[in-house]
């Protein structure tokens, strides 16, 4: 038993697995809540758990599924090549919209944190909790953040945003691909994306930018923010 969860392949078979029976579920019942991310996370952790297979065991495969991520990224730049012409006609606005849902995510951690009186390491691992993984963990390590934390707040904030995107969106009555892909991209980033490319090809292109103009506002942000803790 140990071998065989030992070896990568274990790791990579048990996640596939798990996501194909997630989406499997989340189709059948149509339930908001049970996201085919959240339900994959789930079965996996039970898997461990019941088995008793340590978490290193795991990991030896899920990380490698984890290489994948930045390419995965950089392939939304397919669709945002399909929406060139729609970029060129809203520059400034998708500019002001991306710097605008950044100042926000940042301002209101850090506001947060200062409340509960985190300390500066927390404060600087929660701080890019709406960008994209790599770009997070960055940060997080540049300025001396605890990245597990870090990876753990983006993968909470990601899942939220893919479980409350369609809510939101009613709510705040969004009626373009351009601001529904720009909002969902600027606050769960790759996850959120995913989300937004169920809308359409427009909604998941925009919040491609999102993803990569709010890293960078994020980067620059996270500056000022580390010289006042």
């Amino acid at each position: 038993m140990a071998e065989l969860t030992s070896s990568p392949f274990f790791g990579i078979a048990l996640t596939a697995l798990c996501y194909v029976l997630g989406v499997k579920i989340q189709k059948k019942t149509g339930l908001v809540i049970c996201n085919s991310l959240v339900l994959a996370a789930l079965m996996v952790i039970a898997v461990l758990t019941v088995f008793h297979i340590p978490y290193e065991n795991y990991n030896a495969g899920g990380s490698l599924i984890n290489l994948f991520l930045s390419p995965a990224t950089v392939c939304i730049a397919m669709s945002i090549y399909a929406q060139r012409e729609t970029l060129k006609r809203n520059l400034l606005p998708v500019l002001v919209g991306c710097t605008a849902g950044a100042v926000a995510s940042v301002g209101s951690v850090w506001a947060l944190c200062r409340l509960f009186g985190l300390d500066a390491a927390l404060t600087v691992s929660l701080l890019p909790k709406s960008v994209t993984t790599p770009i997070a963990t960055a940060i997080s390590e540049g300025h001396g953040g605890m990245v597990p934390i870090t990876v753990a707040a983006v993968i909470v904030t990601g899942i939220a945003g893919n479980l409350c995107a369609p809510l939101l969106i009613r709510l705040t009555k969004a009626q373009g691909p351009l601001e529904k892909g720009l909002a969902i991209g600027a606050c769960s980033h790759a996850l959120g994306t995913a989300k937004a490319l169920e809308l359409g090809e427009a909604e998941g292109a925009m919040s491609g930018i999102a993803i990569g103009l709010c890293g960078i506002v994020t980067t620059i942000l996270a500056l000022f923010f580390n010289l006042i803790l």
